[in-house]
């Protein structure tokens, strides 16, 4: 099979999908088949060994039997790179156009999860415009979630632009913060308990889930010591404790609520559902379509912890991203 592993791209992540490119370039090579590796740079162009490549819609990718989009954040995990591909005509591994925006954008994501009464963190949503608009009653809504709460870009990942409010006099600074992010921002309550993930793989209709993993915050650049982007990708920043210290009825919440979101949200391939857990209770904080994918990874390693090497993960998702399209070319449109 000749597999297209794209990387780099527009957005803020682009550092961490070059990493995650490169583990899934040799765990791609090391379950057997052919590679093409793809680096889009930060202006959008394509690049394959050092040649720019012309894109030619319905005529494929590099003669690739399917594609590896392996991007994080705007431009490669919201939507948009996925609709190239149909595009294209290629089998892509990942969710499609519609779950893909959906999950990528926090705002939309948490109004299905309140549709599907899904236990989620209490939070308040909010565009540019509407708190221009309406300032005050948007800060006492706001304020009525007390602190500390967390400020977050809407469609950003791994806590790029993300602000922990101690206080009152801190908000205003920290919403202008994310504003220069996005126009579409949602404040978040503080929750207790722990941080536990869980990794989902297979289809809508048949997905199956790991082991439940607890994070561990060793070190963290910001005030409060909370999971923030260094704890996640500097070395010695988090430590994964598997499997979770919670209970067993607890465990078998997440895994319910991780594969429930997952079909809801008509995901396709892989996931990780991110939760909190105090005691027997389990919040359902976040569905992540395309999460860090370096054998090291919370996602990859909690495959491992459940019995599936890197290589066998990756060639399980080229399969599913292979079945997918088979059966979307059966529909006619």
């Amino acid at each position: 099979m000749i597999v297209a592993v794209v990387s780099g791209g527009r957005s803020s992540e682009r550092e961490i999908s070059l990493i995650s490119g490169a583990a899934v370039a040799d765990g791609i090579q090391r379950a057997g088949h052919e590679l093409r590796e793809i680096e889009i740079d930060a202006e959008g162009r394509w690049f394959h060994q050092e040649s720019e490549i012309e894109l030619r819609l319905g005529h494929g990718l590099l003669d690739a039997d399917v594609a590896f989009p392996v991007l994080h954040g705007p431009f490669g995990e919201d939507g948009t790179i996925q609709g190239l591909f149909e595009m294209l005509g290629i089998a892509y591994v990942g969710s499609g156009v519609r779950a893909s925006a959906v999950c990528i954008d926090k705002l939309a994501l948490k109004q299905l999860f309140d549709h599907l009464e899904i236990p989620q963190v209490d939070f308040v949503a909010l565009t540019r415009s509407s708190y221009e608009a309406n300032r005050a009653d948007f800060t006492a809504q706001i304020e009525a979630l007390g602190y500390p709460l967390f400020v977050k870009p809407a469609r950003l990942g791994s806590s790029v632009g993300i602000v922990r409010v101690a206080e009152a006099s801190e908000l205003s600074a920290a919403l202008e913060q994310a504003f220069l992010h996005d126009p579409r921002v949602i404040v978040e309550a503080a929750c207790g308990g722990i941080e536990v993930e869980c990794s989902v793989l297979g289809s809508a209709e048949q997905a199956q889930v790991s082991v439940a993993g607890e994070i561990v915050v060793l070190r963290s650049a910001s005030p409060g010591g909370w999971y923030d982007y260094e704890a996640k990708y500097s070395p010695g920043g988090m430590e994964l404790v598997v499997p979770a210290r919670i209970s067993e009825t607890a465990a078998a919440r997440v895994g319910e609520l991780a594969l429930r979101a997952f079909s809801e949200a008509d995901c396709s391939g892989l996931a990780r559902a991110d939760f909190f857990v105090d005691g027997e209770e389990v919040l359902l904080n976040e569905l992540n379509t395309m999460p860090g994918f370096t054998t090291t990874s919370v996602y990859a390693r909690l495959w491992q912890e459940s019995g599936i090497e890197y290589p066998e993960l990756c060639g399980r998702l080229l399969e599913i991203a292979l079945a997918r399209y088979r059966e979307q070319s059966g529909y006619r449109f």
